[in-house]
């Protein structure tokens, strides 16, 4: 491991302990020749991932890629880093998880959008709007309609 300051390649392991939910191991690192710390992260390697884009072209699954279209969404809306990383890590988890190698573009789109409508409706809002294309006004009405009655649903069961 090359320390990120110097790039020195002699530093030692000063702290390890779990991290992300038991999913990966935090270390910190102290570099034996400028003394500064930092941390590494390691997690188990996994069988690629495929994703089946809309134009059926396959790509290997991208962590990064969800972690920005959530970001784009929640730009300046009240939801923390810890909460954007949060969705992150339940959607890979969750498509991980599944016994299939291959999983539809859709699917993951689907599960990013339900995690955000629990979190802030603007950004879930933000984020259909570019996955499901709406093509003018009204698909942008009744997609918020159809989140306001199922909004209500629930209110009425509780009650």
């Amino acid at each position: 491991m090359k320390c990120p300051f110097c790039g020195s390649d002699n530093n030692r392991v000063i702290d390890s302990r779990p991290a992300d939910d038991d999913n990966s191991i935090r270390r910190r690192r102290l570099c034996d020749d400028c003394g500064k710390r930092f941390t590494t992260y390691e997690k188990i390697e996994t069988i690629p991932l495929i994703v089946i884009k809309k134009d059926n072209t396959r790509e290997q699954f991208d962590r990064a890629k969800i972690e920005s279209g959530v970001l784009r969404a929640c730009h300046k809306r009240p939801v923390s880093a810890a909460q954007i990383a949060g969705i992150v890590d339940e959607v890979e988890t969750q498509v991980f998880n599944r016994e299939d190698k291959e999983v539809p573009s859709a699917e993951i789109g689907e599960l990013v959008m339900e995690k955000l409508k629990d979190v802030d409706a603007v950004a879930y809002v933000r984020f259909a709007s570019v996955y499901r294309e709406f093509k003018d006004v009204n698909t942008f009405m009744n997609e918020l309609k159809r989140m306001l009655d199922k909004e209500e649903a629930a209110k009425k069961s509780k009650a």
